[in-house]
C-alpha cells in the first residue's frame, strides 16, 4: 500500500536560492530581489532569503544601529567654538550715560577636551554601534530559527492533510466493503452507517488539516511583513541540509553580542575615567576702549576646578557594568555549551523514535490493516477489528509524521545554536 505523505516531511528542505542584488540583513534597507514568487512552491532558503531581504523586526534593528553609526561620527566632532561681544560701561549715569567709555570686548573662545576625551568619547559610541549591529544578529537569527521552524510545521501540516485525505479515500473504500456485504447479507446494516460516520469524520479531519496549512502560511508571511501569503505549498524538489553541524558555539550570535557589550563597557569605563583630568577653554581677541580710541588683544584661559566632582563615582559605576558584561559573557557561553549539548541530545532521541517508527511500528500496523481488510471482506473479522487496525495505522502514520517534524525541528535548532548551513547565509 503507497501513501502519499510518507517521507514529505522528512525530506529536509533546501533548495539553491535565487541569485540577485541582496541588502545586508542588518543594514536596514530592504533587499532588491524577492525569492517569493506568486504561486511558486515554497522552499526554505527562499524562506530564509526573505528574512533576510525584508524583515521587519532584522530591520528596525539594523536602523538603529545605522543611528549609532551616525552618533559615533558625531562623538569624532571638535566642539564649536564660541565667540564672545561684549560692551561694558554704557547708558550709565554722569561721564556714563552714553557710549563715550565704552569698552568693547570681541574674543573666541574654544574649549579642549583633555585626557583624550574625544577619542575616547568616539570608541565609546563604536563600540555601542557595533553592540547594536551584533544585536540586530542575534535578532536575525531569531527570527530565522522561527521561520525556519514554521516552515517545518508548514510540512508536517500538508503531511497530515495528505494523510486525512488519503485515510478518507480508504474509509471509503472500506464503507463501499461494508455496503456490499450489507447488501448480500453478510453484514447488519448498523455496520455500514457505521463506517459512512467514520468516512466523514476522516472527511473533517482533512478539513482541519488545511485550515492548519493556511494558519501556518500567514504565520510565515507575516515573519516578512506580508499581510497575504504570496508563495505556493512547499516544493517536493528538496534536498537534505548541507553539512552537519559541528560543536562550536562561537559563531552564535548571542556570544558575538555578549563581546561587543563587554567591548561597549569597557570604553565606557575609559570615558568615565579620563573626566577625573578637566577639560581647559581658552580664550582670545581684543578690546577698543572707545574714550581714547586704544585697542589691546586680550586672552585667558578657563578650567574647572576638581574640588567637588571628580568624575570618581561614574567611573565606579562604569567599572561595575564593565565586571557585569564580562560575567554575562562567561555565561552566555555556558548556556549555549548547555543548550547545544541539550538539542544534540533531543535530535539523537527523535531520530531515534522516528527509526523506531519507521522501521517497526508503521510496517507492522501496514500489514495489520490489510490483514484486517482482507479478513473482514471473506468474513473472518468484523467491522470493529477492521477500524481498529485502521485507526492504529491512522496513529502510526500521525506519529511519523511528527517525528519526521522533530527530527527537522531539532536539526534546525541545533544548526541555529552552532551557525551551520543554512543559518551562516549559505544557501547554495
Amino acid at each position: 500500500m503507497s501513501f502519499l505523505f510518507r517521507g514529505a516531511v522528512a525530506a529536509h528542505a533546501l533548495v539553491a536560492a535565487a541569485t540577485g542584488a541582496k541588502a545586508a540583513p542588518c543594514d536596514g534597507r530592504e533587499g532588491d530581489a524577492s525569492d517569493i514568487k506568486s504561486g511558486a512552491p515554497l522552499t526554505l532558503g527562499a524562506v530564509l532569503n526573505e528574512i533576510r531581504r525584508a524583515s521587519p523586526e532584522v530591520r528596525a534593528a539594523g536602523l538603529e544601529a545605522n543611528a549609532l553609526d551616525a552618533e559615533a561620527d558625531q562623538a569624532a566632532r571638535p566642539l564649536n567654538p564660541s565667540i564672545l561681544i561684549e560692551l561694558e560701561n554704557f547708558s550709565g549715569s554722569g561721564a556714563l550715560s552714553g557710549f563715550d567709555q565704552t569698552e568693547t570686548t570681541i574674543a573666541i573662545e574654544q574649549t579642549f577636551r583633555l585626557g583624550g576625551k574625544r577619542g575616547l568619547s568616539e570608541r565609546a559610541a563604536r563600540a555601542r554601534q557595533a553592540l547594536a549591529s551584533a544585536e540586530c544578529a542575534v535578532i536575525l537569527r531569531e527570527v530565522e530559527l522561527q521561520a525556519a521552524l514554521l516552515y517545518a510545521d508548514l510540512l508536517a501540516a500538508q503531511a497530515l492533510r495528505d494523510l486525512a485525505a488519503e485515510s478518507s479515500e480508504i474509509s471509503g473504500r472500506l464503507a463501499a466493503t461494508v455496503e456490499r456485504r450489507v447488501d448480500a447479507g453478510a453484514a447488519a446494516p448498523p455496520e455500514l452507517s457505521r463506517a459512512r460516520a467514520d468516512a466523514a469524520a476522516l472527511r473533517a479531519s482533512a478539513a482541519g488539516a488545511q485550515a492548519e496549512i493556511d494558519a501556518r502560511r500567514y504565520e510565515l508571511a507575516a515573519l516578512w511583513g506580508d499581510a497575504e501569503p504570496q508563495f505556493g505549498p512547499p516544493g517536493s524538489g528538496q534536498t537534505a541540509l548541507p553539512n552537519r553541524p559541528g560543536e562550536s558555539v562561537s559563531d552564535n550570535p548571542r556570544l558575538g553580542a555578549a563581546d561587543a557589550a563587554l567591548r561597549a563597557r569597557d570604553a565606557e569605563t575609559a570615558l568615565a575615567r579620563s573626566a577625573a583630568l578637566p577639560d581647559v577653554t581658552v580664550s582670545a581677541g581684543f578690546r577698543r576702549f572707545e574714550e581714547t580710541g586704544d585697542e589691546a588683544f586680550i586672552a585667558g584661559v578657563s578650567v574647572p576646578l576638581p574640588l567637588f566632582d571628580r568624575g570618581r563615582d561614574a567611573a565606579r559605576a562604569s567599572a561595575y557594568r564593565a565586571d557585569a558584561a564580562s560575567l554575562n559573557r562567561r555565561v552566555v557561553e555556558q548556556r549555549l555549551l548547555s543548550e547545544q549539548r541539550s538539542a544534540a541530545a533531543s535530535r539523537r532521541a527523535a531520530q531515534a523514535r522516528l527509526d523506531i517508527l519507521t522501521e517497526d511500528a508503521l510496517p507492522e500496523a501496514e500489514r495489520a490493516y490489510a490483514a484486517a481488510e482482507r479478513g473482514y471482506q471473506v468474513g473472518r473479522f468484523d467491522l470493529t477489528t477492521t477500524l481498529n487496525a485502521r485507526t492504529a495505522l491512522l496513529e502510526t502514520h500521525i506519529a511519523v509524521i511528527e517525528a519526521e517534524r522533530a527530527v527537522l525541528a531539532e536539526d534546525l535548532r541545533l544548526r541555529a545554536l552552532l551557525g551551520a548551513a543554512p543559518f551562516d547565509g549559505d544557501l547554495q
